[in-house]
């Protein structure tokens, strides 16, 4: 139940992904690089995901439902990260992660909706289940909103005013069901999950309704600690708003892509 596909077969060379299909080299169980959560290739459809950087590669596996079989460029500082993450020398690293961060942390996904004005729009609120460092650092300080920053996203004062546009960023909604945040790709490669569901999250009838009409999304994140899981969504205002008199809460428009 392995996939390898002709990107990675073109880059591992036709002995190795044969020997990879046969079950050779394949692992009996493996931890998804997405997820994290345990999978075993003669059970699950299974992804290769080969990790590209400047002179190194380093061959992992996903649930196929969470990560289709692909090559994925980064630097070596990244790889070099991925590398402790499979030998096990460090936490495991989620697709749903502010990527290349080494003291990796899930990213806990709220789904709700936001009045800017008179008008509702969907809301997605971010928030880590444990502090994010800067790639490279042992420096115990968390830096999720600095790093957020630096990809464009604003403080927020208001909750009850429109964040700005980030371009190259949308929310991608499947058949009605929440898949992923996308961020721009490196140069000349297509957009890649920034945030990915393990899998494909329900969403509210109102939700999707007002995602349509409106067709942009508002993205908020906090760090650790600070909104919190609230059952409704007048709770989630509430802690959106005290995030924001704290000056811990940052925010984008993000477009919706998919149906």
């Amino acid at each position: 139940m392995l996939d390898v596909s002709d990107d990675v077969r073109a880059e591992i060379g036709d002995e190795e992904a044969d020997r990879l299909l046969a079950g050779e080299t394949a692992p009996g169980a493996y931890d998804c690089t997405s997820c994290r959560t345990p999978g075993d290739p003669e059970r699950d459809p299974t992804s290769t995901v080969l990790f590209v950087g400047e002179e190194t590669a380093v061959l992992a596996f996903a649930h196929a439902d969470c990560l289709p079989s692909r090559v994925v460029p980064v630097s070596e500082e990244q790889l070099r990260g991925a590398v402790q993450t499979i030998t096990g020398e460090t936490p495991p690293v989620s697709a749903e992660e502010l990527g290349g961060t080494p003291r990796q942390a899930v990213l806990g996904v709220t789904c709700g909706q936001i009045a800017v004005g008179d008008d509702l729009y969907p809301a997605l609120v971010i928030e880590p289940t444990a502090p994010i460092a800067r790639p490279g650092s042992d420096a115990p300080e968390d830096v999720f909103l600095e790093l957020l920053g630096e990809q464009g996203f604003q403080r927020v004062a208001d909750p009850g005013r429109m964040p700005e546009e980030l371009p190259g960023w949308s929310v991608l909604m499947v058949d009605g069901e929440l898949h992923s945040i996308l961020q721009p790709g490196l140069v000349g490669a297509p957009s890649a999950p920034w945030w990915q569901a393990h899998r494909p999250l329900a969403l509210t009838d109102e939700w999707r309704a007002t995602a349509k009409d409106r067709h942009t999304v508002l993205v908020y994140a906090a760090p650790v600690g600070t909104i919190g899981r609230q059952p409704r969504e007048d709770l989630l205002r509430v802690a959106l708003e005290k995030a924001a008199l704290e000056g811990v809460l940052v925010a984008a428009a993000l477009p919706l892509s998919g149906t």
